[in-house]
């Protein structure tokens, strides 16, 4: 009977808690994503740049989050909270995207789309993103896109 119970309640814990982990993207599926909300050739980027950003940026996960100090970076494109989204915890925060940053460790990323093409439009292209300057800039980046 012990057993029994320790598996309902194990079951019920996994259904009832929230992970840490959210929806992990599978790189196919990333790069459909990515294709069909016009990320080719957005800000003279391609597909294949956004894929390095964000797999080096969150490794496709939703719920990725990064402590930096006094800011903090939220999400699938890793959107900090100085600047673009609003986490009460920030002094100064500009809030530029106008949504609470919360909402943008969620699996449902077209938030997180519309911020990260603003971030893309105003810095004309993917510099305002430390993981594409040091590991996609300049490189051949064709296997983040090959057969999907």
């Amino acid at each position: 009977k012990s057993m029994l119970f320790l598996g309902f309640l194990l079951i019920f814990l996994g259904l009832a808690l929230p992970g840490t982990q959210g929806k992990v993207f599978s790189r196919c599926e990333m790069v459909r994503a990515l294709r069909r909300n016009g990320f080719e050739g957005f800000e003279g980027t391609t597909v294949a740049d956004w894929m390095c950003l964000v797999k080096h940026e969150s490794g496709y996960n939703t719920k990725a989050y990064n402590n930096n100090g006094p800011s903090r970076d939220y999400g699938i494109f890793q959107i900090n909270s100085k600047y673009w989204c609003n986490d009460g915890k920030t002094a100064g925060a500009k809030d530029a995207c106008h949504i609470s940053c919360s909402k943008l460790l969620n699996d449902n990323i077209e938030d997180d789309i519309r911020c990260a093409k603003k971030i893309a439009r105003e810095a004309h292209g993917l510099s305002p993103w430390y993981g594409w300057k040091n590991h996609c800039r300049g490189r051949n980046l064709s296997s983040y896109v090959r057969g999907c």
